[in-house]
Formats: C-alpha cells, structure tokens, sequence
C-alpha cells in the first residue's frame, strides 16, 4: 500500500533543496507551497514570472495535486491560461510519481518561450508599421490604386451624394414656386434668342468710334520700295 504522507514529505524536502530561493510553505496541513519561476533573461533584460500554488491532496501522487498561479509579472491573460492548462496537462501525464519538478520544469521552458515570442511580436509589430508607412508614402505618391471594388465603393457614394443633390434642389424650386425654367422652354417663350446676340453685336459695332490719330498717314510710314519682295496692299480693288 502506498504511503503517501511519506512520499509528500520526501518530494518536499527535494523540491526545497532544488529551490531554496523560490519554494515557500504557506501550510503544513494540509501542504501548501509555492514555487516562484523566472524566465531567462530577455531582449533589453525582461524577464517573466509566475509564482505557482501547489497543495497535496490525500492520495497524492495517485491522483494531481491542486494548483494555480499565484501570482505573475509580465505575462498576459492568454499566457496564464496557457500555464494553467500545460500542468493540468503535465500532471495527468506522470499520475502515480511525483510530479512538482515536472510541472515547474514545464513551466520553466515555457517562460523561456514566452520571453522568445515577446521579442518577435515586437519585431513583427516594428515590421507591419514599417510596411503600413511604407504603404502610406505609396499612396501619397501614386494615389490610391483603383480597383473594381473600390470604383463600385466610390460610384454608389456618388450616385447618393447626387441624388440628394437634386432633391434638394427640387425642394428649393418647390419652396419658391417658381417652376424650374429649361433652356428649350426659355427658346420657345423667345423665337429671336438665336438672332438677338448678333444683332447687339452688329449694333454695338456701329457705334464703335475710332481714334483715328491712334494711325500714321501711308507717306509716314518708312517702307522700303526697293525691296523685291515689298508688294503695297491694294484696298478697295474691284477684285475684291
């Protein structure tokens, strides 16, 4: 028959020499203790930590000790969870021995992975803000590169903002009474619209007056007859 009591103190005198630093009794009945696990030493010196509750039940080893974490510095939500369910793992694994060396060793290792992935996620975040910056001065550049989806995105704005335009306008003309006015009915109401600019052009013309001193008379002027290729201007030939 299995002695546990004896295993349980025999386990814990070991797990106290292995972690003299780290290991704490907080009851002696039942067993309570907890062991204090650092990572290594991370980028720029971080490190994490998880202090681990343990309590022996009776018939510990045959059947897992209680557990929790007890405390933590930098290790998110999803990291503690993480733990919780690698000793749960970890301890229906070696049911029948004990176990706490095997679960503080687990979650030895996985500090240590954890400290390693903190340092990617901070690459991988320096890189995708890079490539969003990179992306950013692209699009000041060249401008937004268009597409079927973002054309079709930008005409159904249009079509709306356009629609609402005209509805509005609508109920302008319809708080004023005033009908709206086209250019074909404004051509019906006037038959002479097409004729009418032309004859203030020709009217305006004829009272045009001419600053007549504004010319030299034709002797004045310093023409070179003996040019061959000077040809006088004939004005009012009956040729014309």
């Amino acid at each position: 028959m299995t002695d546990h009591a004896e295993e349980q103190r025999n386990e814990l005198e070991a797990i106290e020499s292995i972690y003299p630093d780290s290991f704490t009794v907080l009851s002696e009945n039942p067993i309570v203790f907890t062991v204090t696990v650092t990572s290594d030493i991370g980028e720029h010196g971080k490190t994490v930590e998880a202090t681990l509750k343990f309590t022996y039940t009776e018939k510990y080893p045959d059947e897992p000790p209680l557990f929790e974490i007890y405390s933590q510095e930098n290790l998110e939500d999803r990291d503690v969870e993480e733990l919780l369910l690698l000793l749960e793992k970890e301890a229906e694994a070696n049911l029948g021995m004990v176990m706490i060396f095997s679960l503080v060793t687990a979650v030895q290792e996985r500090l240590n992975e954890i400290v390693d992935l903190m340092k990617n996620r901070r690459e991988e975040e320096k890189r995708q803000k890079e490539k969003e910056a990179e992306e950013a001065e692209k699009v000041a550049f060249h401008g937004t590169i268009v597409t079927i989806e973002n054309f079709l995105a930008w005409k159904a704005r249009f079509d709306l903002d356009m629609a609402e335009l005209r509805r509005k306008r609508q109920k302008e003309e319809e708080q004023s009474g005033k009908p709206k006015v086209t250019g074909k009915q404004l051509f019906e109401r006037d038959h002479n619209l097409d004729t009418s600019d032309i004859q203030f052009l020709e009217d305006a013309g004829n009272s045009v007056e001419v600053d007549e001193s504004l010319f030299q008379e034709i002797e004045d002027l310093d023409l070179e007859e003996d040019d061959p290729d000077f040809a006088p201007l004939e004005i009012g030939s009956d040729d014309d």
